[in-house]
């Protein structure tokens, strides 16, 4: 069988969803046509976007402003065939310019969330811009500016219309994030959410990882922990199966069909729920438990003092900060339980298991050894 026919990229068109775009990527593409416009008076539409992965979709206009000094485009987020809360929303970017050696300030406008609380990748105080999609709007002023020999030294406003009424519909209210949504993705594109095609395609990548002959596989939450899996163990392709919030789908299909090895790679929130005794890891229906995590610190030395920070951490990743600025291992802690999770749902099945948490940059933050 060819490998070209498993791995994720099957997974993905197995499902028979439509892709669709990340309010990120909704963000470049407006920031993009903007500072063109402001820099040559004319708007490119469409406007064609790099994406992390190298993938160049066009964006059609669905705003177009020019007034002395600043630009603005809007956007219109297509979600796909994903029941996202974002989808159809209007996503602006205002871009002006700044004097050289400002380099790119990031803005809130109306719609987009403010961080008010400790714990996220972004500091208290700054706009829920999400790092890459930041990154990803860094690239293209530098692209353009390039192109047009300016220094690219700009602010960016990005706003959503009706945002703000929009987040009561997601966690942000309840993550210190205040006044809108955050502007969010790492690939750029949004993978179609269908429970049933989505754990088909899991069976469907398990399968031809066997038929294959590859008797180590790993469950990742995404690209990142891909990624992460790939640089650790050299993996293929066709070993790596997307199991976005689905653990329990790839545990009771391997349980069925055994392979000698099963990585299990995600973000470190994410697996805190797995160690929890989650299956399904959508933060629709399952959530960090901050006690479990204060349960595990106190196993690994921490005192009451800490145990109750961490029981009130806005996040997981609050929560983890705090057990490794006092050395507790926190991070190996949730491998280790996620482990053994992972174990008692295999019921005993011949499948060596390990668990690897990852950070949303990829780095490992913690580990368990393979039983």
């Amino acid at each position: 069988m060819s490998e070209a026919k498993g791995g994720r990229s099957a997974q993905l068109k197995h499902t028979g969803l439509r892709p669709g775009w990340t309010t990120g990527a909704c963000a470049t593409a407006a920031t993009t046509a903007a500072y063109t416009a402001l820099l040559t008076g004319d708007f490119p539409d469409p406007v064609t976007i790099v994406l992390p992965r190298g993938q160049s979709p066009a964006f059609a206009l669905a705003v177009e402003e020019l007034v002395a000094g600043r630009a603005t485009v809007g956007v219109v987020k297509d979600a796909g065939d994903d029941p996202d809360v974002t989808h159809g929303a209007l996503v602006r970017a205002t871009v002006r310019r700044l004097p050289p050696g400002s380099g790119v300030v990031f803005r809130a406008g109306p719609g987009v969330g403010t961080v008010t609380r400790p714990g996220l990748p972004l500091d208290v105080g700054e706009p829920a811009i999400n790092p890459v999609p930041r990154q990803m709007m860094r690239d293209h002023i530098a692209r353009v500016a390039a192109d047009h020999g300016v220094t690219g030294d700009v602010e960016i406003t990005v706003s959503v219309d009706h945002g703000e009424e929009i987040a009561r519909s997601t966690w942000n209210p309840r993550l210190g994030i205040l006044g809108g949504l955050s502007i969010l993705g790492t690939t750029g594109i949004v993978v179609p959410y269908s429970c049933s095609a989505w754990i088909d395609s899991i069976r469907r990548g398990v399968d031809v990882a066997r038929a294959a002959g590859h008797t180590h596989v790993a469950g990742c939450t995404g690209s990142t922990s891909e990624k992460t899996v790939v640089a650790e163990y050299g993996l293929p392709e066709i070993a790596l199966l997307d199991m976005g919030d689905f653990a329990g789908a790839v545990l009771k299909y391997v349980r069925r069909h055994p392979v000698e090895r099963l990585t299990v790679c995600g973000g470190f929130a994410k697996l805190s729920k797995l160690a929890a005794g989650h299956l399904d890891l959508h933060s629709a229906r399952s959530q960090v438990d901050q006690g479990f995590l204060a349960g595990l610190a106190r196993q690994g030395g921490a005192d009451a003092s800490l145990a109750a920070e961490v029981a009130d951490a806005n996040t997981g990743l609050a929560a983890l900060q705090l057990c490794a600025a006092a050395g507790v291992p926190l991070g190996d802690l949730v491998a280790v339980a996620a482990r053994d999770r992972a174990l008692s749902v295999l019921r005993g099945a011949p499948v060596a298991v390990d668990v690897i948490c990852i950070d949303r940059a990829g780095a490992v933050v913690g580990r368990s050894d393979v039983r």
